[in-house]
């Protein structure tokens, strides 16, 4: 598994943060898709969403937050767990509207306790799970969202 020991988060200045921000298509309940993904692996890790005090705070800070739709709620991803993501760099796509967020990843992204939460695929017809659970969250903690 990746591991921040090696890597610097990457933080942003408040004019880039607001030039960001400004450049981004939040939807109408003010929210934007993230896709993150493993900076040095490539590994698709999970999609959220990020309102634009979580984009704010994430390129303030170096560490990814996003917006829970459930609790309504910024939602800081690790505080329960410890399986942070460090921001590497964000990017924003050609209309504005999506989010790609290149993280180190500590531990596992999914609240599954899988790597990643795209585990599932259709093998011969049938949803079949494709990867292991590798920690048991309800031991630590889960971060849900």
């Amino acid at each position: 598994m990746p591991t921040t020991a090696n890597v610097v988060p990457t933080t942003y200045p408040p004019a880039a943060i607001d030039k960001a921000i400004a450049a981004i298509q939040f939807d109408a309940q003010g929210l934007v898709p993230a896709i993150a993904q493993q900076h040095d692996s490539g590994e698709i890790l999970m999609m959220a969403w990020m309102d634009r005090d979580a984009v704010a705070e994430t390129m303030r800070t170096g560490r990814v937050c996003y917006w829970s739709r459930s609790r309504k709620a910024p939602w800081r991803k690790g505080d329960t767990s410890g399986h942070i993501q460090t921001l590497v760099d964000l990017r924003i796509d050609c209309d504005g509207d999506t989010l790609l967020v290149l993280v180190d990843q500590t531990g596992v992204a999914c609240h599954t306790g899988r790597h990643n939460c795209f585990f599932r695929a259709i093998r011969d017809g049938a949803l079949e799970t494709i990867a292991p659970v590798m920690i048991d969250m309800d031991k630590i903690g889960k971060d849900q969202g």
